[in-house]
């Protein structure tokens, strides 16, 4: 558990994620989601048999709950998870998903939780990347990179985790020799990037434990070689030192982060295009945006702003009830036999 002060948030997120052998992992996904709305948490959970990914946010005592149930399983025992505070639920819903993997790579069955490279605290990171002979890796997304990165960062142009390992087979061959530091959101990313290096042959590699969130957590900003923002995929778009929610919005057609800069092009339209998609898009796309913003504004003026949330959190509930009638339908039935 992290040391951050959220008390200042009425909503509590937590990113959580861990490479194990979870065999037959289809029989965690419906105890985990009935916890999970049990105690009105909303989010996202991701199970493979390589292990969990996700994100999830509620109020701390369903979040601490969540995070038991999990806990419970001695395959997830020592599962750390990272937590920020949020000043409005972040997300609409609660999924627990079934995956090949809980992050998507595609390169084959690397067993991060047994070959993955070697953690570095984020105390000790400051000086193996700043050590000349230290290639250092950004692993996520190029519209990630964009908002933020360490000094002297690679940044691999990628689109997609999918990209990485053509992206690796094209540029690092150079560095099979060298010492090899890598970085992501929270850590899952560059750890599966590691075991890929490994499985390369690559002997020297790193990465940064608990990810960019913990060493903004826990490096003192003073004392930071981080540059810009950190990218989060929920509502708060980017976190800052502290893991305070910091300035970017978020195209609501693109999905990527926005700035106030942006927002003052004239490509950018509320809810319809950003400069970053403008040119993407088809005449048909955008007056499908068009219209549904009109139709949020619309609510908004009858006072239905947070309408969208409400179905939500009613379907939700419907879910749960439904679940949970079931369970007692089955326990009931087993009883009769």
């Amino acid at each position: 558990m992290t040391g951050i002060s959220t008390e200042n948030y009425p909503v509590l997120v937590a990113a959580l994620y861990k490479f194990a052998s979870l065999e037959v992992f289809a029989d965690l996904q419906a105890p985990l989601l009935r916890v999970c709305l049990e105690n009105d948490v909303m989010g996202t959970i991701l199970l493979a048999s390589e292990g969990i990914n996700g994100t999830i946010a509620g109020p701390p005592a369903g979040i601490k709950a969540v995070l038991q149930h999990m806990r419970r399983d001695p395959r997830l025992a020592d599962l750390e998870h990272k937590e920020s505070g949020a000043n409005d639920m972040p997300f609409l819903r609660m999924k627990v998903r079934l995956k090949k993997e809980i992050v998507t790579l595609g390169a084959g069955d690397l067993k991060p939780a047994e070959n993955a490279g070697t953690y570095v605290d984020p105390q000790d990171w400051n000086a193996l990347i700043s050590d000349p002979d230290t290639v250092i890796v950004d692993t996520r997304n190029d519209y990630e990179v964009a908002i933020g990165t360490f000094e002297n960062a690679t940044d691999p142009e990628t689109t997609s985790f999918r990209e990485f390992p053509d992206w690796v087979d094209a540029n690092l061959a150079d560095a099979r020799k060298k010492k090899v530091a890598m970085f992501c959101t929270g850590g899952i990313r560059c750890e599966k990037s590691t075991a890929l290096l490994k499985a390369k042959g690559f002997e020297d590699v790193y990465h940064l434990k608990g990810g960019i969130l913990k060493y903004l957590e826990e490096v003192p900003e003073e004392e930071s070689l981080w540059q810009g923002e950190c990218f989060v995929f929920d509502n708060r778009v980017s976190v800052g030192h502290g893991l305070v929610p910091g300035p970017y919005d978020m195209c609501h057609a693109c999905r990527r982060p926005i700035s106030d800069e942006d927002k003052a092009q004239p490509t950018f339209e509320q809810g319809v295009s950003c400069p970053h998609c403008f040119d993407k898009q088809s005449e048909a796309q955008r007056q499908r945006y068009q219209e549904r913003q009109h139709q949020m504004h619309l609510a908004r003026e009858r006072g239905e702003a947070h309408l969208a949330v409400d179905i939500a959190q009613a379907k939700e509930q419907k879910k749960r009830e439904l679940e949970l009638q079931r369970e007692r339908s089955n326990t009931a039935a087993r009883g009769n036999h």
